[in-house]
Order: C-alpha cells, then sequence, then structure tokens
C-alpha cells in the first residue's frame, strides 16, 4: 500500500512511519520538518493548507492517509486548535473528491472530557478543551461527509502513550527522564492512585497499522490497552525498567480535580482488527 501519513515528524507519526516501513508499505511522510522521519520515506515539506495545490496527485495517489498533523499539542487551549477545524476538513474533503479511498484522523482521552469508567465507540464526547473540540468537530464532520461515500473512515481514538520517551512532548515519563538529566534526586507527584490507559508507542504504532491494513472495522476505533493501571504502579514500574535513581514524592501534590480516578479505553474494536491479523498470519 502506498500511504501518506501527515504530521509524520512527531512522537507519534516518526514511529507509524517506521511501522509501516518495516511491514513492506510505501510511505510518504508529511511534515515541515523531517529529522526524526525514518530515511526510507518520500519526505514531502510543504504546506498541506495551501488549496491551489493537487496534493493527492501530488503524493502519487495513496492508497490511505493518515492525517496525525497538529500543531501546539502540548497546549490543549491553544487557538490554532479552533482556526484548524476548517482548514483539516477542507484538506480531507479535497483528498477524498481527489479519489482518496481511505482516511484516518485521530483523537485522544481528550476529546470525552471527564469520564469516569470504560471509553467505547458509543461514549458521548464532552471535549472540556479547544484541543479535544477540534479533534471531535473534524471527526463529525467526517462521519458526515463520507457516509455516502464510497471511502473507508477510520477515526483512532488514543490514550496514555509512553516509550522513547525523549521524544515525547511533555509526558509525565519525559518530565521524569529531563529531572533525573538535571539531577535531582526526588520529583513532586500526587498520590498516584488514579488509574490510566497506558500504551507502549511501539505497540501504539502496531495497532494503528493493523487498522489501515483492513476495511471492515470502521468509525471510532480505540487504540489502547484496555486495562486501567494506577500511575504510581506505572511510574515505579518506569524507574525500575529504565534504571532511574530519581524518586517519586508521592502526595506533594494534590490530585486535580478534572482528572478522573479511572479512566480507560474499551479494547473490543481493537482486538477484533488485532485477531483479524493474526488469523492471517
Amino acid at each position: 500500500m502506498q500511504i501518506v501519513i501527515t504530521g509524520a515528524n512527531g512522537y507519534i507519526g516518526s514511529h507509524v512511519v517506521k511501522e509501516l516501513l518495516n511491514a513492506g508499505h510505501m510511505v510518504v511522510a508529511v511534515d515541515l520538518k523531517h529529522d526524526r522521519v525514518d530515511k526510507r520515506a518520500v519526505i514531502y515539506d510543504e504546506n498541506i493548507y495551501d488549496e491551489s495545490k493537487d496534493l493527492f496527485n501530488e503524493w502519487g495517489c495513496p492508497d490511505v492517509v493518515i492525517h496525525l498533523a497538529c500543531k501546539d499539542v502540548p497546549v490543549h487551549n491553544s487557538l490554532w486548535h479552533v482556526d484548524s477545524i476548517p482548514a483539516n476538513f477542507r484538506l480531507l474533503k479535497k483528498l477524498i473528491d481527489s479519489g482518496l479511498k481511505q482516511v484516518v484522523t485521530v483523537g485522544s482521552m481528550h476529546d470525552i472530557g471527564y469520564f469516569e469508567g470504560a471509553i467505547d465507540e458509543n461514549t458521548v464526547p464532552k471535549p472540556q478543551t479547544f484541543y479535544g473540540v477540534s479533534k471531535d468537530s473534524l471527526r463529525r464532520l467526517m462521519e458526515i461527509y463520507t457516509k455516502d461515500k464510497d471511502v473507508t473512515y477510520q477515526h483512532l481514538r488514543f490514550f496514555y502513550t509512553y516509550g522513547d520517551d525523549e521524544q515525547s512532548s511533555g509526558s509525565v515519563f519525559s518530565k521524569i527522564l529531563q529531572m533525573e538529566k538535571e539531577g535531582n534526586e526526588t520529583f513532586p507527584f500526587t498520590d498516584g492512585k488514579n488509574k490510566f490507559d497506558y500504551i507502549n508507542i511501539n505497540e501504539l504504532a502496531h495497532q494503528i497499522r493493523a487498522v489501515i491494513e483492513q476495511k471492515e472495522v470502521t468509525g471510532i476505533i480505540n487504540c489502547c490497552s484496555g486495562k486501567p493501571v494506577a500511575i504510581k504502579d506505572m511510574v515505579e514500574k518506569y524507574l525500575k525498567d529504565n534504571n532511574l535513581k530519581i524518586r517519586p514524592d508521592f502526595g506533594k501534590f494534590p490530585s486535580r480535580p478534572y482528572d478522573s480516578p479511572c479512566v480507560y479505553g474499551d479494547a473490543g474494536k481493537i482486538n477484533n482488527v488485532l485477531s483479524k491479523e493474526k488469523s492471517l498470519i
């Protein structure tokens, strides 16, 4: 398959590029920077929001576009997220009108807002940030636009990702690594009792590949472990696995009022995808 990945130089994008290349796919890596992109990919570093461009043909009439591009990801209330909604919709609409047959957008648990328990494809989103609003709005627009067209539409919902944390932007694990490098002996933390859904970046890239390599499972798909884990347990395991000397000072900070005591993804659909993958091996 020929696959275009926008935002290919990002933390998730760069791992997805490598995963797809290793699986034998041809990848067009789209980003204004490409220092982290696997050199086997075809690089495209021009403005994707220039509506005068015929991107579908410039990208070689790809089979799939995975739209990961997102500026200001760590700044959830950046106005860029609001301004980007119509631009992202017009980009994908034009690609579909030009002949694209499979399109993938992405969001996260932040699209849902505050929630307790398992999030599935029927959970009603109530985003509380511009970032969440932008991702959920694009999904809704794409569902409407593609429903009567010969297009496979998949929306992937991400949860908490870890691994290769020096490349991550703002995760608790990347912050721990930075404080270790600075020589800190301890770092302040909450009581660590909140439970979240964690997935290794390499497993996330694998799940994304498994989704796009099939067209039977569509719509919203949680890319997740499906298991809630206390952040305290996750942090302690992370310190041990990476032989870090720094230690958490649990209970130093109160839990934030908007952090759910327990939230995770329902893994039913992604497990269905992965089981289909295994049956083909």
